[in-house]
C-alpha cells in the first residue's frame, strides 16, 4: 500500500511581505483556496473553505463561482467543491518540454529503484515537485503528489537545485558537499520518516540547474548503508543526464 504524504486540510498562511499592498487580495485569496483543495485531497464545503481562509463566506462563494466559471473548481453533487478538470489543462503548458522529457525516464527509475521519482522546479524561496510517477510493481512505495513545496534549502531536491548554481554565502555544508559529489541525500527535512536522494538537471545550453530528479522512500525499506545510498545515487544521477540530454 502507498504511504499518502498530503498535508492534512488546513489553510495555507496569508502571503506578507513589504509589497502586500500592491497585491490583489481577491486573486490571492483564490489561489489560497485552490491551494487548500489541493492539501485537503477531497471536495470541501463553502464553510470549511471559508474557516481555512479566515474569510466570510460571502466571500469565499463569490470567490468559488469565478473559478468554477473557468473549471478550476467543480461542485459535487452534495454541494461541495473540488479541484477543477481545468487545472490539468492548465499545468500542461507549465514546462512542457521538461516535462516531455522527464515523465519516461522518471517512469524508468520509479520502477528500477521501487520507489516514487519525482521532478523539482525552484520557484523564488521555493523547491515545487512539477510531476511524479509512482513504481508500478513495489509492493510499498511513499506517494509523494505534484504540487508539493518546500523551503529551497531544505530535503535533497533542494539541495540539489541549490548545488547545481555557483557557491553561495551562508549557504549550507550539505550544498557544497551536494556539489562536490553531484548529489544530495536528506532525511526527516520534508517529511518526517522519510530519506530522499536527488540530483541536478543541468540545461544542456547553460549548464545550469533547472530541475532536480529525486526518489522518496522509508529509511531502511531499501538499505541504509553508504552502499546501497551510493548506489542509489548514482541511478538518479544517470535519469537526471539523460533527461538533460534531451532538453533543447
Amino acid at each position: 500500500m502507498t504511504e499518502d504524504t498530503t498535508a492534512p486540510a488546513g489553510g495555507p498562511p496569508a502571503r506578507s511581505g513589504a509589497a502586500a499592498g500592491t497585491r490583489s487580495q481577491t486573486l490571492d485569496r483564490g489561489i489560497r483556496a485552490l491551494e487548500l483543495l489541493h492539501r485537503a485531497g477531497r471536495p470541501m464545503s463553502i464553510a470549511e473553505l471559508a474557516r481555512g481562509l479566515a474569510v466570510h463566506r460571502s466571500i469565499i462563494y463569490r470567490i468559488l463561482r469565478t473559478l468554477e466559471d473557468h473549471r478550476l473548481v467543480a461542485r459535487t453533487p452534495d454541494g461541495a467543491y473540488e479541484l477543477g478538470l481545468g487545472l490539468p489543462v492548465l499545468a500542461r503548458g507549465v514546462s512542457h518540454d521538461l516535462q516531455s522529457a522527464a515523465l519516461p525516464v522518471l517512469s524508468a527509475l520509479a520502477d528500477d529503484a521501487a520507489m516514487t521519482a519525482f521532478l523539482v522546479v525552484p520557484s523564488g524561496a521555493e523547491a515545487i515537485t512539477l510531476t511524479s510517477v509512482e513504481p508500478r510493481l513495489a509492493p510499498a512505495h511513499v506517494a509523494y503528489a505534484p504540487g508539493v513545496r518546500h523551503p529551497l534549502d531544505r530535503g535533497a531536491p533542494g539541495i540539489a537545485l541549490l548545488a547545481a548554481g555557483p557557491p553561495r554565502p551562508g549557504e549550507r555544508p550539505e550544498v557544497a558537499e551536494a556539489r562536490a559529489r553531484g548529489w544530495a541525500y536528506s532525511r526527516d527535512e520534508v517529511l518526517a520518516g522519510m530519506s530522499s536522494v536527488a540530483a541536478p538537471v543541468a540545461a544542456p545550453s547553460s549548464r545550469q540547474g533547472v530541475a532536480a530528479v529525486a526518489v522518496i522512500y522509508v529509511e531502511g525499506a531499501h538499505g541504509d548503508d553508504d552502499t546501497d545510498r551510493a548506489a542509489l545515487a548514482e541511478r538518479v544521477r544517470a535519469a537526471a543526464k539523460e533527461i538533460a540530454a534531451d532538453l533543447p
